[in-house]
């Protein structure tokens, strides 16, 4: 274990993966390093939006119709809590142009992993990283030598203390529990289930497959706090669980700078949006086609604006549905409108998944800020 690596990645998960495939695909050799084995199991939502499937494309990572649930767009669903306001408002948009799939976990990391294995990648699993110097990164006495070194090592990341590197507070933290249970999917659509300070994404993953993964400010609740929504409830009265729950703190975090020297982390090592936006995937893909192109040019600044200008988009939305989480009034007017002004759910699905134009964006912004003003 002697030998030199151009690029050493630590952790295994899906962003360092998408590292290590784009550096790859530059001609880079590769090391990823992790001291689990796959596949990686996590808590999350399990939904790939469209972006992050074409991503994943040009990645070399494709999905057959038996390893996932195709889904074409997205339902608000907001229940009622008030007397006053008996029945629950429900909006839903289709995305513009390409599908989205709801896959699980292990199954997207282990399809990442042979991606990766066909472009070369060398793997050292259960190989856990104890540190770091100025020649490279050790290995308990081992000191492998590497040119770059990519932190990938999640929100805890152990690279990012190692490098000095501070965050700038985490606002917001969130509980995510996910269960997986036998039934049917019901929609075609991923469901968010809007109830007071929690929501609960329902995404089907396969014919007789949903994930439900409930989210919310308590850290006492699980993930069967769905049986507060009566039509979710309806639906799996009967549905037996496939696996016990996973559960996962989201927040949003940003990093000030997200490198130093030879050492650059990407995902959530690098910062943090938070699961209500379902981008976390996507934003870590987009950073390691950003990264691989910084790394063939040995300028790590481009990479840092380039993380900047990547997060902004989730950052923001990350930002505006999280208003929602505690605002009940104002979560009923919003829901309310978009429901009844269906394209312009549509618009604003387009931008949130980067299929309209900036200028788009702000128009279609703007006008539901108008239509949220007067309503």
């Amino acid at each position: 274990m002697g030998q030199d690596r151009e690029i050493f990645v630590i952790g295994g998960g899906p962003s360092g993966l998408a590292a290590a495939i784009a550096a790859s695909q530059r001609g880079f050799k590769v090391t990823v390093a992790d001291g689990n084995r796959p596949p990686i199991d996590k808590a999350c939502g399990e939904g790939l939006m469209p972006d992050a499937v074409l991503a994943l494309q040009q990645l070399g990572v494709h999905f057959s119709s038996e390893e996932g649930h195709c889904f074409r767009g997205i339902s608000f669903l907001n229940k009622a809590e008030t007397a006053a306001a008996a029945q629950s408002d429900t909006a839903q948009a289709e995305f513009p142009i390409h599908p989205a799939i709801g896959i699980r976990r292990t199954t997207l990391h282990k399809k990442m992993v042979e991606a990766a294995e066909s472009c070369g990648v060398q793997f050292l699993w259960n190989t856990p990283v104890t540190g770091l110097t100025q020649a490279g990164v050790l290995l308990g006495r081992n000191l492998i030598r590497a040119r770059w070194i990519i932190g990938a090592d999640g929100s805890l990341s152990r690279v990012r203390h190692w490098c000095g590197l501070k965050n700038n507070g985490r606002s917001c933290v969130r509980f995510a529990y996910r269960r997986h249970y036998r039934v049917r999917p019901w929609t075609d659509f991923v469901e968010v289930h809007w109830g007071p300070a929690l929501q609960a994404y329902v995404t089907p993953v396969a014919p007789d497959e949903i994930c439900v993964a409930v989210v919310s400010r308590n850290p006492h609740q699980r993930s069967e706090e769905w049986r507060v929504f009566p039509e979710l409830a309806a639906h799996l009265a009967d549905a037996p669980p496939v696996n016990t729950e996973r559960g996962a703190i989201t927040g949003m975090r940003r990093l000030s700078r997200v490198y130093r020297d030879n050492v650059a982390l990407i995902g959530d090592a690098s910062g943090t949006v938070d699961a209500i936006t379902g981008e976390g995937l996507n934003l870590s893909f987009r950073q390691a086609f950003a990264l691989a192109e910084a790394l063939e040019s040995g300028d790590l600044a481009k990479y840092q604006a380039a993380h900047r200008r990547i997060s902004m988009r989730p950052g923001l939305m990350g930002r505006l549905l999280l208003m929602m989480d505690d605002r009940p009034l104002l979560r009923q007017r919003v829901v309310r409108i978009l429901a009844g002004e269906n394209d312009m759910f549509s618009r604003l699905l387009a931008a949130h998944v980067g299929e309209s134009s900036v200028f788009q964006m702000m128009t279609t912004g703007a006008m539901f800020g108008m239509r949220l003003l007067v309503a």
